[in-house]
């Protein structure tokens, strides 16, 4: 039928996309945020994200939940007034009660640990987490493969602490570089060079799937093979970190 979308069966459920809360300045950033939302579309995956309204979060995510996809964001308590942009005054989102977008907004959202939807410019399920590092832990948890679309220093951080569990053996999920006018370039050639230099094995390199279209690296990312030898336990990892954060939690 013409104008019908084709669908094509993937091997993931949900994807992670790290992104900054900036557009950048090239147009080709914001094309290629709505490119792998649409990318994601066709194939049937879920997003999961950072959470923010803005920049290139705001661009990928609304192309996934225009297409009919889940999104999931997470998001820090402290960042949401930063990350999240709102058009609304009040909202309906705590256990159905309606809040102003204000200062009492905030304080009553603090004393909550559960799922919290927020409307305004976000879109999706909006998870509140307590920190950062639960953030990652909820991002990498919910999702069968990461990647990284143009971003700074927190979609780095984001991106090589994935890439780390991957060369330890905590997880097995692809990790990819949507390498925007080649944006990444410069990373690339420094993970080359530590490669050259001892500091990185030539397996661990494999971990990084790189393409310039959102198209061609998912299509790597479907292909992908882990090649890296386990060091660390995955599921006492697991159960390490999930007590870890009951803890946390507790004493909060």
């Amino acid at each position: 039928m013409e104008g019908k979308i084709e669908i094509e069966q993937s091997r993931f459920r949900r994807i992670c996309v790290f992104c900054g809360s900036s557009q950048g300045k090239k147009t080709s950033y914001q094309e290629a945020a709505t490119d792998l939302g649409k990318e994601l579309v066709s194939r049937n995956i879920d997003l999961v994200y950072g959470g923010g309204s803005i920049g290139l979060m705001g661009l990928v995510s609304q192309a996934v939940h225009s297409g009919g996809r889940h999104v999931m964001g997470v998001i820090p308590k402290t960042l949401m007034p930063r990350e999240i942009a709102h058009t609304r005054k009040t909202d309906t989102g705590i256990k159905g009660r309606k809040y102003h977008m204000s200062h009492t907004f905030w304080k009553q959202l603090e004393s909550y640990s559960c799922h919290v939807l927020i409307t305004g410019e976000t879109v999706g399920e909006v998870k509140a987490v307590a920190d950062m590092h639960q953030r990652k832990a909820e991002m990498a948890r919910h999702s069968d493969a990461f990647i990284a679309l143009p971003g700074g220093y927190g979609t780095l951080e984001e991106l090589l602490e994935v890439i780390t569990w991957a060369q330890l053996g905590i997880h097995d999920k692809p990790v990819g570089l949507l390498n925007v006018d080649g944006y990444y370039n410069s990373l690339l050639t420094f993970i080359d060079q530590a490669v050259e230099e001892g500091f990185i094995s030539p397996n661990a390199r494999h971990i990084i799937v790189s393409a310039p279209t959102a198209q061609e690296l998912v299509k790597k990312l479907e292909e992908y093979i882990p090649c890296h030898e386990r060091v660390a336990s995955k599921m006492c990892w697991e159960v390490e970190q999930l007590d870890y954060t009951q803890q946390r939690d507790l004493s909060r």
